[in-house]
């Protein structure tokens, strides 16, 4: 057991001193993009399926509670938390339209689009990040493996370059916690 522990440890590692070299200022553009977006009174849109749609709800709790310090409330919608309209856009419509359907009706030119995807191919979150295209609002996209399809249409890209999904999700909490509390920073 301790084998695959120090194992996974050393992985988790390898993979945080890659985020420390290449993500650092593309951690600083998404915190600058949800910032003037916040200012101009946007909302930031997120959205991700099983791991990735809890970890855009938590950014969203995040960013409507409180991160570290109190401060106003901060416009966040997570896409993934109504049941009632997941399953009638799913029914309705197909389950590839189950975010984009939402920014349809939500999105506004100050908002931003958040979309976390392990895989960078997943064609909901495709889908939604193409009608944020046509909408003119900015896109941040959390992927794994670099030059993903998500990552090629997006604006700004943190991608993890790993093939287990739970490590990408490690680094993803690291660089969201980050984002928020340079966010927060930003408010009182």
């Amino acid at each position: 057991m301790k084998e695959k522990i120090f194992e996974a440890i050393k992985l988790h590692k390898e993979l945080v001193e890659k985020f420390e070299k290449t993500g650092v200022d593309t951690i600083i553009d998404i915190s600058k993009t949800i910032t003037d977006a916040l200012k101009k009174d946007g909302c930031v849109y997120l959205c991700g399926n099983g791991g990735s749609a809890a970890d855009s709800q938590h950014i969203a709790g995040e960013l409507i509670g409180r991160f570290r310090k109190d401060r106003r409330a901060l416009a966040a919608v997570a896409l993934s938390t109504d049941t009632s309209i997941l399953t009638c856009i799913s029914n309705d419509f197909k389950f590839e339209d189950v975010f984009s359907r939402q920014l349809e009706a939500l999105l506004k030119p100050s908002d931003v689009l958040w979309v976390l995807s392990t895989s960078g191919k997943s064609s909901n979150i495709v889908s939604a990040v193409k009608v944020a295209r046509v909408r003119g609002v900015k896109v941040i996209a959390f992927t794994g493996k670099p030059d993903s399809e998500i990552e090629k249409i997006s604006d700004l890209c943190l991608s993890v370059n790993s093939d287990t999904t739970s490590t990408i999700q490690e680094i993803h909490q690291m660089a969201y916690h980050i984002i928020c509390g340079l966010v927060e920073n930003e408010f009182s």
